[in-house]
């Protein structure tokens, strides 16, 4: 007989590790204990099949994450071998994390539907294996006590089947069923109680009648309506061309969006669920939903939607966030029907407290547009040294990174840091990441603009807690996020402040995070006249560009007065409020000003998602680009004879489409040369692709095709997004490297 003391370190709780421990040991006659220590787990075991025992334990539960396992001999004294017991937690050390929450699985929703099993209808059934984790949880270690499911005390048959190891849901913390657990309340949208026996199907029929609902999910409020009443619901929101994600039964799939390839089913149905931007079958079809050529979709991932469309006549549900874009996910039934009563019209909430906020994540092509739920908090093994550092992001699409003992996280989804509720969420959740982590940050790690809100906070927290600040600029920051390597570094996006103080957003960045990247590309140097204007008015935009007659005569045909054509031509020319951008999105943004096919932009990154809808449909036709020499010597891809070329096609009748895709794989291909000359200038043979702008399908391919061809490596990051959602890992990435080399 063998016996041991095993420490299994890594994600250990909120994935039924100690339950699963206790069966193996049952099954193998192991004598002996388990117990939480904060992100590990400590057994104590003696048995005949002690190695076979081990060997099992280091498989771990399948939502686990193992990062080792230590064993240390015990004498059989040391061991109580009367049975083997799962003891209370204890607090210890915290260098895994509480898993993200999980979608439904197979079997808790057989339950659900099954009418012979106690949890039948049961919006709120989970098990060790599926369910709430992060959105309830307050502390560690990770038990019920601890998360909002305290204020549910199990009935004796949920407490039954917590105590038997038998049970899939033997030490399953958010064990409910419809006598003890959460409970449903349907509203009208000034918060008066609608009498009905049966919540959910009610809620159904009101939205087969055309009723809009504020739904209260996992991580906080969607908005919920059929098909048929999503323009009166992008009316109500303002929102009146943004796309609407949708949720659908998997039957329902071929109907709207082409086939999905073997990768994207299986994570469309995996334990994320996420928000899939998938190709419509006719990409003119269900405009009211979107008017680009893809589709949001995703698949019903809790009891309580599931239940829904057992009883929807409809086959589809708009299932958007109650939030305004870029803002945190409203969590209060009070919020909705105080400031969203000319919205909603029936409010479905419960009564379990969501005590983190976390929005759907998104995702394209298998690569990751936002990380949320399912998804976030994203643990990371990665050697940064001993100091412990916290990133607090960059200003849009933000979030926080933590860096504790050789393991980065990242938090979920929090938005534009550009208003106070944003700034508040940045704060509450760098307060919970330091918490469930344990970690006191000695290095605060920032986007290299002044102005941020975010780096305003970084001073503040730096002076609280006597931290080093660590100023990290915006594009070094994502291809940091992407590898630690030597590359040609490419970097793609809408804003980013630059070394210089202008917007960069089209850059080549040559080097490492420790020894620094040079700018060896860029874009062609233009103009935005009217700063933030031409963002939203990308007719200035163009002008920027293609400051000319022709542009002006383009504009007086579009509507434009003469004193405003004069006021943009003086502004322009004397640069007063011209910002210089080398910006990848601005230059899509003139170029679907220039088709006309977007002329003010009413959310985030419309005109060059437009832009990549008529692309889609056309056929790009040869253009030969130029890159000159500019300053420093650095390589400039001269945006402005794209577009010129672009505007000669129209004067020659090329259709919008067809001139839509020569432009835009016309950039691609220039971003890709300027890469490749740095790549021969400099002997690096591996390049690292990040920015939001890569998200568009077309240009990605074309980069990495081009680069591919010439015999580059390029390097993309699977883990994390394309835009900012990786800048706040690629800050703490940068920290790091820099302290461990004493340069910080």
């Amino acid at each position: 007989m063998r016996c041991g003391r095993i420490i299994v370190r890594g994600i250990v709780q909120g994935v039924g590790f100690r339950p699963f421990v206790y069966a193996a040991a049952v099954r193998l006659g192991i004598a002996g204990s388990v117990i939480n220590h904060g992100s590990e787990v400590e057994i104590t075991a003696c048995g005949d099949r002690f190695d076979e025992f081990c060997r099992e334990v280091s498989k771990g539960p399948k939502m686990s994450v193992i990062d080792s396992v230590t064993v240390e001999p015990l004498s059989e004294g040391d061991v109580d071998t009367s049975g083997f017991f799962i003891l209370p937690s204890a607090d210890g050390a915290r260098t895994g994390f509480i898993p993200a929450d999980i979608a439904t699985c197979d079997a808790c929703l057989a339950d659900i539907m099954d009418p012979s099993s106690r949890y039948y209808g049961y919006w709120a059934t989970s098990c060790t294996d599926c369910g709430p984790r992060y959105s309830i949880i307050r502390a560690v270690p990770y038990d019920r006590e601890r998360t909002s499911m305290e204020a549910f005390s199990p009935c004796n048959d949920c407490l039954t089947e917590y105590q038997s190891p038998e049970n899939r849901r033997h030490h399953a913390q958010t064990i409910a069923c419809r006598d003890c657990g959460p409970k449903l309340s349907l509203l009208t949208s000034s918060g008066e109680p609608v009498v009905t026996d049966d919540p959910i199907k009610t809620t159904a029929e009101l939205l087969d009648a055309g009723y809009i609902v504020a739904v209260r999910g996992v991580g906080g409020y969607h908005i919920c309506c059929i098909e048929e009443q999503a323009g009166r619901l992008k009316r109500l929101l303002g929102r009146p061309h943004q796309s609407l994600a949708v949720m659908m039964q998997p039957e329902s799939l071929a109907e709207y969006v082409v086939p999905l390839t073997d990768a994207e089913r299986e994570m469309l149905t995996g334990p994320v669920h996420p928000i899939m931007i998938l190709d419509k079958v006719d990409p003119e079809a269900h405009r009211e939903l979107s008017e680009l050529h893809n589709l949001g979709v995703m698949l019903p991932y809790t009891g309580l939607h599931h239940l829904l469309f057992t009883h929807l006549q409809h086959p589809l549900l708009v299932m958007t966030s109650a939030n305004a874009p870029g803002t945190p996910m409203i969590t209060k039934t009070s919020y909705i029907s105080e400031r969203m009563g000319d919205v909603a019209e029936y409010i479905l909430s419960h009564d379990r407290e969501i005590v983190n906020r976390c929005d759907d994540s998104v995702v394209r092509d298998g690569y990751i547009i936002r990380l949320s739920r399912g998804l976030a908090p994203l643990r990371t093994a990665m050697d940064l040294g001993d100091r412990q550092i916290l990133g607090v992001g960059p200003e849009l699409n933000a979030n926080a990174t933590i860096y504790k003992g050789g393991f980065v996280v990242t938090s979920p989804h929090i938005g534009n840091i550009r208003n106070p509720p944003t700034v508040a969420y940045l704060e509450e959740t760098i307060e919970k990441l330091t918490s469930l982590t344990g970690a006191k940050p000695g290095i605060i790690a920032h986007d290299l603009h002044p102005q941020f809100l975010s780096t305003r906070l970084a001073h503040t927290l730096a002076e609280e807690w006597g931290a080093v600040l660590c100023p990290v600029q915006h594009h070094r920051a994502h291809i940091a996020s992407v590898t630690t390597e030597e590359v040609v570094g490419i970097a793609i996006d809408g804003v980013g402040y630059g070394d210089d103080a202008t917007i960069w957003g089209g850059e080549i960045l040559t080097g490492s995070p420790g020894e620094g990247y040079t700018r060896t590309g860029h874009l062609e140097q233009v103009l935005m006249p009217g700063g933030d204007l031409a963002t939203k008015f990308p007719e200035r935009m163009l002008y920027g560009i293609l400051p000319d007659a022709e542009t002006l005569s383009l504009l007086s045909e579009r509507g434009w007065d003469d004193t405003s054509l004069r006021v943009l031509e003086q502004q322009t020319e004397k640069r007063f409020n011209c910002p210089a951008t080398t910006s990848t999105g601005r230059v899509l943004d003139a170029a679907a000003a220039l088709l006309g096919i977007c002329r003010e932009r009413t959310y985030d990154g419309e005109p060059s998602m437009v832009l990549e809808a008529y692309a889609a449909r056309g056929t790009p036709q040869p253009l030969e680009v130029r890159i000159v020499s500019g300053r420093n010597g650095a390589d400039v891809l001269l945006t402005s004879e794209i577009l010129r070329e672009g505007r000669a096609m129209i004067k020659r009748g090329v259709s919008v489409p067809y001139t839509a895709a020569t432009m835009q794989t016309a950039l691609a291909k220039g971003i890709a040369e300027l890469a490749l000359r740095s790549a021969e200038k400099t002997g690096i043979s591996t390049a690292a692709l990040s920015g939001g702008v890569a998200i568009n399908r077309s240009i990605r391919e074309t980069i990495l095709a081009e680069l591919a061809d010439a015999g580059v490596r390029c390097l993309t990051n699977p883990r994390y997004p394309f835009g900012d959602g990786c800048i706040s890992c690629g800050q703490v990435i940068t920290a790091g490297i820099l302290a461990k080399e004493g340069k910080l």
